[in-house]
């Protein structure tokens, strides 16, 4: 009986060494992965750039297409020559996508072609006309007005884009902060716009606040989330529970427009880089 004990106690303390030396051995470093771009030709001639990576986790060859552009995920043990053949396989698939992608999301603004512009979450019509100078406007109607020289190129065409979105997210700035600023420790330095990949918003230490010029294509509750959010990081500079008790205390539906832009957000800065080209 004693040497059974002995024999058992022995067998619990090599299990428990073992568990120890097991977080030692998942330690080791996982091999990063490795991309790099590669290039297919459809029969029409059309030329695409995809996105190749071999990622340590990949358990297949997978094949993605989004408003980022093509992405060719294959595990490290498998041959390039592999991952060419699957896209080789999946042409007629990828190109479908990619017209459906097209759809979607629109392409780059042009002259005479684009006919509706994303404003504050709703298409709008877009009408051209020639002007001494390239502008953009919303009339009464709820119209967009693109006015410019003939000999007005894509990248005037977007840069007149890019101010007009840019003075309406300074119209609703206007009606919103003087509704928000009360309370608040001390006012933005100065409010920006910017095109970030994945944030909304940000504050900077010296308080300046940076938006996502995209959330003029979302929803006005969304956009005025984003700012609500930002100007409660001038009360607590983290995401504490005292946060976002100060964010609900001012918009109380915060979760709702979080929740939309989780859903819609890539698509909404996948329209915007496309109207204006990258």
């Amino acid at each position: 009986m004693h040497a059974r004990l002995r024999g058992l106690a022995y067998t619990a303390r090599m299990a428990s060494l073992l568990r120890l030396l097991r977080p030692l051995r998942s330690t080791r470093p996982q091999p990063a992965s490795q991309r790099d771009c590669i290039h297919l030709i459809f029969e029409d001639g059309q030329t695409i750039e995809v996105q190749r990576v071999r990622d340590p986790r990949a358990r297949r060859i997978k094949l993605a297409v989004d408003e980022r552009g093509v992405r060719l995920t294959l595990p490290l043990c498998t041959r390039l020559s592999d991952g060419d053949g699957f896209l080789q396989q999946h042409r007629d698939w990828l190109q479908q996508q990619l017209h459906v992608q097209a759809l979607a999301h629109g392409a780059a603004l042009q002259r005479g072609v684009t006919s509706t512009l994303p404003l504050r979450g709703a298409e709008l019509p877009l009408q051209w006309q020639l002007g001494r100078a390239t502008r953009l406007e919303l009339d009464a109607a709820g119209t967009l007005q693109c006015r410019a020289p003939a000999h007005a190129g894509d990248a005037a065409l977007q840069r007149a884009l890019r101010d007009f979105y840019e003075a309406q997210g300074r119209a609703d700035l206007g009606r919103w902060l003087p509704r928000y600023l009360p309370g608040l420790p001390r006012q933005p330095r100065r409010i920006v716009f910017k095109r970030p990949s994945t944030l909304w918003g940000s504050l900077a230490p010296d308080a300046t606040v940076s938006l996502d010029l995209a959330l003029l294509l979302a929803r006005p509750a969304a956009f005025e989330y984003v700012v609500v959010h930002e100007l409660c990081h001038l009360l607590h500079a983290n995401h504490s529970p005292q946060f976002w008790q100060a964010v609900g205390a001012r918009f109380p539906q915060w979760r709702d427009e979080r929740a939309y832009l989780r859903s819609e957000g890539r698509a909404l800065k996948g329209r915007l880089r496309q109207l204006l080209a990258g």
